[in-house]
């Protein structure tokens, strides 16, 4: 096998050899490289007096002044509060339907039946956010909205959805977990094609139900995968769907819909704070490093499965 550093194999020979490979992976490693890492030393923009025109490096230093500010705002509790729980319904409700569903893909024997069905499911992961929203704010609209007429027509009231704070955490979750599961399904639907079919051969032999063959043999060869995209779902779980509240929610909203994305929105482009906008996101940042570090800690200890 070639390696790299064989001093019968030199590097040049191996980028000649995965040249497609790596011009395939160009435009991811220029993505990262360019929007992840070369603003990185913009955080420095949190701990100054940053004014526009002296760059990164100029203004004075102000340490945890603009965090100290966000801490005891008014708005920290509900901005903390918003962020966790529009994304901490999804990740409970809608972490396990592409599970099941994946499952009941594969059950699915017909092959023209199971292409649609996978089809139909993911289509709504390639609609645009503003397509999405556009949908879902005209089936709620309160005049003529296909929902609010459907309630109009068995004799119930016609509600304002988009404007009851109420509301709005029970739309996100669901549209998102509509829009998402089916395209999540994949990397499971996968999973499952690889597993040993022998095991289920055995199991059949036994006598065991489908449940049971569910249950005691599909799952818990899955349960590597299942850990690893929890972790990773756990690690983003204070990176709520910007684009989709800001197109969704409004002043009415604030109250269950403004989370801490929107709120360094508002704060850094619009009012043109920007050191406190900043400091605000790194704070988010930690919150979100501090989770996912516990939740591979925890993962380590109870399964022996981690990120690291």
């Amino acid at each position: 096998m070639e390696r790299l550093g064989d001093k019968k194999t030199p590097l040049i020979k191996l980028v000649r050899r995965d040249q497609w490979l790596l011009m395939m992976f160009l435009p991811v490693f220029l993505y990262y490289l360019i929007f992840c890492y070369l603003p990185m030393p913009g955080i420095l923009i949190a701990f100054k007096n940053f004014t526009p025109g002296h760059g990164i490096f100029g203004g004075d230093w102000v340490g945890l002044k603009w965090l100290d500010q966000f801490v005891h705002s008014r708005y920290f509790w509900r901005l903390l509060r918003n962020t966790f729980l529009l994304a901490f319904y999804p990740l409970v409700i809608g972490f396990w339907i592409p599970i099941l569903f994946a499952i009941c893909v594969v059950e699915i024997k017909n092959s023209a039946l199971k292409r649609f069905t996978q089809t139909v499911t993911y289509l709504p992961h390639f609609i645009s956010t503003v397509v999405i929203a556009g949908m879902i704010i005209n089936f709620l609209s309160p005049t003529d909205g296909i929902v609010n007429t459907l309630l109009a027509s068995i004799g119930l009231e016609r509600i304002n959805f988009m404007m009851a704070p109420e509301w709005f955490r029970s739309i996100f979750t669901v549209s998102g977990i509509w829009q998402s599961f089916g395209f999540s399904s994949i990397i499971y639907i996968a999973a499952i094609m690889g597993i040993d079919q022998e095991m289920y051969d055995s199991g059949k032999i036994d006598g065991v139900n489908k449940f049971q063959e569910v249950w005691h043999l599909t799952l818990p060869s899955l349960k590597p995968t299942i850990v690893i995209l929890l972790l990773l779902s756990i690690g983003g779980i204070m990176s709520v769907n910007f684009e989709k509240v800001y197109l969704l929610y409004n002043g009415a909203t604030y109250e269950t819909a403004d989370v801490i994305s929107t709120y360094v929105y508002r704060q850094g482009i619009e009012s043109q704070n920007f050191g406190f906008a900043t400091a605000v996101g790194l704070f988010n940042s930690i919150i979100s490093f501090v989770l996912v570090y516990i939740a591979n800690q925890a993962s380590r200890r109870v399964n022996d499965m981690s990120l690291w």
